[in-house]
């Protein structure tokens, strides 16, 4: 077996040079970017060695960090201030990378790549989201949600009151939302089931809410997708 330094992505030197930079440009702009697994894999390598230099602060690291991004003078002030400052304390690990489902027309693996500890950490909303449902329905919190509550808010600053407040956000958000499609169906009798959208195989996620004539307002769609068996009821593929 042959071993490789790392992946070429079909590409010569110098254009794959330039396309991560380009996606180390675009994540330290926003903070998330959606592309392919393996063009996410480069680049987290890529992002973990710029906020490195970040933290260094040094002549020497900002001479070179200027050369891994472009537009250098607007976002090299956020990698050694804001970035160097939040993750002071972590020796590494500034980056995650989720897979997700394809939804190109070549079926390439796709993935979204995003800074920890920001405001678009999909791990901590995530996170916020199962610690309200557990609120709503009553439910013990799993072993897996404290280990995420943990992680999430082990190198974040004030972690435990973003998230409690992140959790207390989303609680009244579903409870006004549920309150306001019963004051619907109380006044016109609109109601709403969640639907499989055109060409959708059967799993979780790729239910949508539509009106219809008859049913319950608001159907939870986890009850849609057990009525299915979840992932193992999918089709085959043709």
């Amino acid at each position: 077996m042959t071993n490789i330094k790392y992946r070429h992505l079909s590409r010569d030197s110098a254009h794959r040079r330039a396309l991560l930079r380009n996606l180390a440009t675009s994540l330290i702009e926003h903070e998330s970017i959606t592309t392919t697994w393996h063009k996410a894999k480069e680049a987290q390598r890529w992002v973990e060695k710029l906020i490195t230099l970040g933290k260094k602060n040094t002549n020497a690291s900002k001479s070179k960090a200027q050369g891994m991004i472009f537009d250098d003078h607007k976002h090299l002030p956020k990698v050694f201030g804001e970035l160097a400052k939040r993750y002071a304390s972590r020796t590494g690990g500034y980056t995650r990378v989720l897979r997700t489902e394809s939804d190109q027309n070549d079926a390439a693996q796709s993935a979204i790549l995003s800074l920890i500890d920001g405001p678009r950490d999909m791990r901590f909303a995530m996170t916020a989201k199962a610690l309200a449902r557990h609120q709503t329905e009553g439910s013990p919190m799993t072993e897996l949600t404290a280990l995420n509550m943990h992680k999430v808010t082990r190198f974040r600053e004030d972690g435990e009151a973003e998230l409690e407040a992140e959790v207390k956000r989303l609680t009244l958000s579903e409870a006004a939302e549920q309150q306001r499609l019963e004051d619907e169906y109380k006044e016109d009798g609109t109601q709403y089931e969640w639907t499989r959208g055109p060409g959708r195989r059967a799993g979780p996620g790729r239910v949508v809410k539509r009106v219809v004539e008859s049913g319950s307002p608001g159907t939870d769609p986890r009850d849609f997708v057990r009525k299915f068996g979840g992932r193992k009821a999918r089709s085959p593929r043709p």
